[in-house]
């Protein structure tokens, strides 16, 4: 009986060393090229870095780790860096936390041509309306949108603010959206707000899910933390109109522990419909 309960035990402390590398790793960089038909004919194509989740707290990522990161998107030479929202951490099991100034820090390093667009997440804000990283992105020259809008070279990034506080306002969002030309795709942190969106949107850029971030064997993901069950959990989504790309973030929630589901980053190719 002791024996077995060793064994059990050695099993168990294996799982967490195991999924906390897996938390603590480079992220993959996973590619894609996109193809819109409104894309200026003139225009180069244009490579844009989606990430997200990045709950910068110890022991998994710590602004060190957050820093590596940056280099390894620098290196990409990107054109534009999109954040998808969750920069903060507030779990208890947890070696440090960091406040907003020391979660963004590494963040102003970030370099492209377009700059760094961003969105917040449900782990950014303290309850209704509160939030303290708006003037600490500023500093990191990073743009937050929150139901507003940007141009970037061709591309109009339109940012969704975090349904889950009440702070989405589709409307909002769309009128910004709608007076600024060329393509637009919706910047979001969690795949949900998908559903609600005008049509004319062909393209959702979101995290949120972590992909699962825990995957057992055989079973596949438990929960995507959605309104939506698996619908949206994972990579590229292909529904009638529109596609929804869902990356699984940086970081952790809940434990600072990946299984079945590495960290990872997009690198995306914007352009136009090949004629």
């Amino acid at each position: 009986m002791k024996r077995a309960l060793v064994l059990i035990l050695l099993f168990l402390l294996g799982v967490i060393a195991f999924g906390l590398s897996t938390a603590m790793r480079d992220p993959v960089v996973r590619r894609m090229t996109v193809h819109l038909r409104d894309w200026p004919a003139q225009a180069p194509p244009m490579r844009v870095v989606l990430i997200s989740d990045l709950h910068v707290a110890g022991p998994e990522t710590p602004p060190s780790r957050l820093a590596r990161i940056v280099a390894q998107i620098n290196a990409l030479e990107p054109d534009l860096v999109l954040i998808a929202g969750d920069f903060e951490q507030e779990r208890t099991i947890t070696t440090r936390t960091y406040d907003a100034a020391e979660a963004t820090a590494p963040l102003a390093a970030l370099r492209a041509r377009y700059g760094v667009v961003a969105v917040l997440g449900n782990h950014d804000y303290a309850g209704w309306h509160k939030t303290d990283l708006p003037p600490y992105l500023a500093r990191a020259g990073i743009t937050l949108l929150r139901n507003t809008a940007t141009r970037r070279g061709p591309l109009t990034i339109a940012g969704a603010d975090d349904p889950y506080h009440g702070e989405l306002r589709v409307h909002a969002l769309d009128r910004a959206a709608r007076a600024l030309p060329g393509p637009t795709v919706v910047l979001s942190h969690t795949p949900d707000v998908a559903p609600s969106l005008p049509p004319r949107y062909p393209l959702v850029l979101a995290g949120h899910t972590h992909c699962g971030q825990i995957v057992p064997p055989l079973i596949g993901p438990i929960t995507a933390s959605s309104n939506y069950g698996l619908r949206y959990v994972c990579g590229l989504i292909r529904e009638p109109g529109r596609d929804v790309l869902v990356t699984a973030g940086i970081g952790t929630s809940g434990v600072p522990m990946r299984i079945g589901a590495v960290p990872d980053f997009w690198l995306l190719t914007f352009d136009g419909v090949a004629r």
